[in-house]
C-alpha cells in the first residue's frame, strides 16, 4: 500500500463523521459532500506526518470550509435555507441504514435544522461542533477567529435560540408511528375532529413546493393546519404512502405511479404532532437517492 493509499484509507474512516458535521452545518447533502471532498483535497496536499490528530484536523478543516460556504451564501444574497427546507435524510421505517446512521445521531430533524439556519455562521459552527460533536472551545476558537471564551459565548447564544424553538420528539418510534398513522387515517377520512385531536395546539406546518409555489409556506396553529384538510385528503387518497424515517423521525414518502411527489416529516411530542415538514419541490425530489429503500 502506497502512502497515498494509506492516507486515503484513513480518510475514509473519518468520512461518516465529517459528513455528519457538514450536513448539520449546511443542511444540504450535496454541499456537505462538497465540503468533505474539499477536506480530502487539502489533506492530500498536506504533509500528513505533521498532523498529530487526523480526526481533529479534518473536523477543523471541514468546519472552516462550511463556515466559508455559509458566509458566501449571505454575501451573495442567495436564496437562503431559511426560505426552503433542508435536505431530508430518508431511511427505512423499520431499520436504520448503517451508512446513514451517523447522519441521524440524536434525530436531528428538519425542524431543528430550520432553527439552525437562523443562527449566524459563527454561532452555528460553535453550537454544532461543541454541543453536537463535543469539540472543545480551544479548538473551535481559531476556526471562528475568537478566543475560547468568545467561542463559548457564541455557542451559548445559539443554545438559547435553539432551546424551546424546537419541540423534543418522543423517543419511542412506534409511538411516533401510531400518531402519524392516526393523522393519515384522519386525512383519508376527511375527519376534521380526528385531525385536530392529533395536532398540538401550537403545531407548525412548513411546506416547500419550490419556485412553482413561491417557496416555503409556513402555517401555525392547529386550526390553521387543520384547515389544510382538503389538501391532506387529496394526498392521502391519490398517493401511495410509504412509512419511512425522515431524519430519524417518523415520516412518509408519497408516490403516484412510482413517482416521488412528496416527503413528509413529523415531530411528535407528548403524543401529538408538533411540526409537519413537507418537501414537494419536484427539482429537489429528483435529486434524492432512494435506491436504498428498495426491497
Amino acid at each position: 500500500m502506497t502512502p497515498h493509499d494509506f492516507l486515503a484509507d484513513q480518510f475514509q474512516g473519518h468520512r461518516p463523521r465529517l459528513q455528519a458535521v457538514a450536513y448539520r452545518m449546511l443542511g444540504s447533502l450535496s454541499e456537505a459532500e462538497d465540503a468533505v471532498q474539499e477536506a480530502w483535497l487539502r489533506l492530500a496536499r498536506s504533509d500528513a506526518r505533521d498532523i498529530d490528530n487526523l480526526g481533529g484536523w479534518l473536523t477543523t478543516v471541514v468546519g472552516r470550509v462550511c463556515l466559508d460556504m455559509l458566509r458566501a451564501r449571505r454575501s451573495r444574497r442567495e436564496e437562503s435555507l431559511e426560505e426552503r427546507l433542508p435536505d431530508p435524510v430518508i431511511s427505512h421505517a423499520d431499520a436504520t441504514d448503517p451508512e446513514r446512521e451517523v447522519l441521524l445521531v440524536d434525530s436531528v430533524g428538519l425542524a431543528l435544522l430550520v432553527v439552525l439556519e437562523s443562527l449566524t455562521p459563527a454561532e452555528r459552527l460553535a453550537f454544532v461542533l461543541h454541543d453536537m460533536f463535543g469539540m472543545p472551545f480551544e479548538q473551535i476558537a481559531p476556526i471562528v477567529d475568537r478566543t475560547p471564551t468568545a467561542a463559548k459565548k457564541l455557542a451559548s447564544r445559539a443554545r438559547l435560540r435553539v432551546r424551546g424553538a424546537t419541540p423534543s420528539p418522543d423517543p419511542d418510534l412506534s409511538s411516533q408511528r401510531r400518531v402519524v398513522d392516526a393523522f393519515l387515517a384522519a386525512a383519508r377520512d376527511g375527519d376534521l375532529a380526528a385531525l385536530v385531536s392529533v395536532l398540538n395546539p401550537d403545531v407548525t406546518l412548513r411546506a416547500d413546493g419550490g419556485t412553482l409555489t413561491g417557496g416555503m409556506q409556513v402555517v401555525r396553529g392547529a386550526a390553521a393546519v387543520a384547515g389544510r384538510l382538503a389538501t391532506f385528503q387529496r394526498m392521502a387518497t391519490s398517493a401511495t404512502t410509504h412509512p419511512a424515517l425522515v431524519n430519524g423521525l417518523a415520516g412518509l414518502v408519497n408516490t403516484i405511479d412510482d413517482e416521488l411527489i412528496s416527503v413528509m416529516s413529523f415531530t411528535v411530542s407528548d403524543g401529538r404532532i408538533a411540526t409537519i415538514d413537507i418537501l414537494s419541490d419536484p427539482d429537489r425530489l429528483a435529486q434524492l437517492d432512494l435506491t436504498h429503500l428498495e426491497p
